[in-house]
């Protein structure tokens, strides 16, 4: 079953702490922001957005082959609140369900998408449990996305997720989705797994 939605792929961030840009490491010779993007499309998403902000030039440059669209966020070191502020506020005129995606899961593929998309359509909401909590990757209705509007700071969709309560939020259980690259401590298990390439090669 498919039905009409938007998908937002949230890679404005820096890689402080990983000392360079997540968004470009690779899996299978491929950026890990493009491998994020290709997915939401192949979701057959209406709009697909894609944000970014830090290292701007090499990530739009990353997914310039794929029909997406790109948002700049110029206050991307405040935190991640004000990439959802800007998608929401884009697709704010024709509201529909969305996908949220972040690049630094490299663990990510189809089938966890497509769990998440029937658990929205049985739900009305869908997150990946992260702990006690629901996070991204996540399938959210236009209602929730809109609220984003009020976050600021490095305030995601944690809060807002939990106030939907158990009954109306579908919760895909994905170990692997909470490994993410933050530090360089996290890449020998990514690469282990095959998450991320043995060395990192520019994708064409």
């Amino acid at each position: 079953m498919t039905f009409a939605h938007d998908a937002v792929v949230l890679a404005a961030g820096g890689s402080r702490r990983l000392g360079q840009a997540k968004q470009l490491l690779t899996r299978d010779g491929e950026t890990l922001v493009h491998r994020c993007a290709r997915l939401a499309v192949e979701t057959t998403a209406r709009r697909r957005l894609v944000i970014v902000g830090g290292y701007a030039e090499e990530v739009i440059a990353a997914v310039r082959d794929l029909p997406v669209e790109i948002l700049r966020n110029d206050d991307w070191e405040a935190g991640i609140a004000g990439s959802l502020r800007l998608a929401a506020a884009a697709l704010a005129d024709a509201p529909r369900p969305c996908l949220l995606l972040t690049c630094d899961q490299p663990a990510l593929d189809a089938t966890h998408l497509r769990a998440l998309r029937d658990g929205f359509i049985d739900r009305g909401c869908a997150a990946t449990r992260h702990g006690d909590a629901g996070g991204v990757p996540a399938w959210v209705p236009a209602d929730l996305l809109a609220q984003a509007m009020s976050l600021q700071g490095d305030r995601g969709l944690r809060g807002l997720l939990a106030a939907r309560g158990p009954r109306h939020i579908a919760l895909l259980d994905a170990p692997e989705l909470t490994h993410d690259i933050d530090t360089p401590d996290d890449l020998p298990l990514a690469r282990q797994r095959g998450w991320i390439d043995e060395r990192d090669v520019p994708a064409g």
